[in-house]
């Protein structure tokens, strides 16, 4: 099998690591690479798979780089959470033979696309090639895309509806727009559900929402989410996953679509879903008693 390495070393524990990784992998595969500081274009490697040394963060920003290439993805976790890069050290050279036999399940994960429009420019919204030839600023997504208020953090207002649907106007400091790899991210951090990997949606979250009632919701993945500036900030910004950004104007429109290549996500067989939500979030823990209080 023959691999391209992504590290972090950025990450403490990432540096010391790839001194006795790197030579491990090597004496089983053949490495074709190495990328230390994200020069590299990744769309043009040609390998069987990559292996992502950093943490989720580092994995989206991999696949990010890959810009559709459905090169499968193995994340190595040497950052906090690790939900997407799912293998700790120990397991991935536990896993590895699998791995290298192609024995390890790959999970497609759904991508996003959020274009930013000027408000003036009219556009097919569910056409996807006339909505790239008129947009100004565009990037995928992973796990979500985010419009925040920004300075001077006044509360801004928005139309959000879906393909030609004009739908709602909304107050509050901002909007998510998540894939069910990133359920388990801001968006549930802001209250929107988790949703499993491989269910075919989106969840549209509010972000602290003028309206008590105005509640996360779950779309089919095909919708087209647009999201009109009706009067924003000077700093409202959208974000793609946290990583690649923009200003958003008033009169803006925000078009948010299912891009079409998944991004491959090598599955960890050693991570069961709840299990994993258990451990990473706490979730359905049970209360915590002190039994010496009498």
């Amino acid at each position: 099998m023959r691999l391209f390495i992504v590290t972090n070393v950025n990450k403490p524990r990432v540096r010391p690591a790839m001194d006795e990784m790197v030579p491990w992998v090597s004496a089983r595969a053949e490495v074709a690479g190495i990328d230390t500081d994200a020069e590299i274009d990744l769309s043009k490697i040609d390998v069987d798979a990559m292996l992502v040394f950093g943490g989720d963060g580092t994995l989206l920003a991999t696949a990010r780089r890959l810009e559709g290439r459905q090169v499968p993805l193995l994340g190595v976790n040497f950052g906090r959470l690790g939900f997407l890069a799912s293998f700790t050290p120990e397991q991935f050279k536990q896993h590895f033979d699998a791995f290298t036999q192609s024995r390890l399940p790959i999970s497609p994960r759904q991508v996003i696309e959020a274009s930013i429009l000027d408000g003036n420019t009219p556009c097919r919204y569910t056409d996807r090639a006339d909505v790239a030839a008129k947009r100004r600023w565009a990037s995928t997504a992973l796990n979500d895309a985010v419009i925040t208020a920004g300075a001077p953090f006044r509360m801004i207002e928005m139309m959000l509806g879906t393909d030609n649907d004009p739908g709602v106007r909304c107050f509050g400091d901002g909007v998510i727009v998540a894939t069910p790899s990133g359920s388990t991210a801001y968006n549930v951090a802001a209250g929107g559900p988790i949703i499993s990997p491989g269910v075919e949606a989106v969840c549209i979250t509010p972000l602290a929402p003028q309206s008590l009632s105005f509640r996360p919701v779950v779309m089919p993945s095909s919708v087209t989410v647009i999201i009109s500036a009706v009067r924003v900030n000077r700093g409202t910004t959208l974000f793609c996953d946290g990583q690649a950004s923009a200003g958003v104007k008033t009169g803006d429109r925000v078009v948010v679509q299912r891009y079409p290549k998944d991004v491959l996500l090598v599955e960890n067989p050693s991570a069961r879903e709840w299990n994993v939500l258990g451990e990473k979030l706490n979730w359905a823990a049970s209360p915590r008693f002190n039994s010496e209080r009498r």
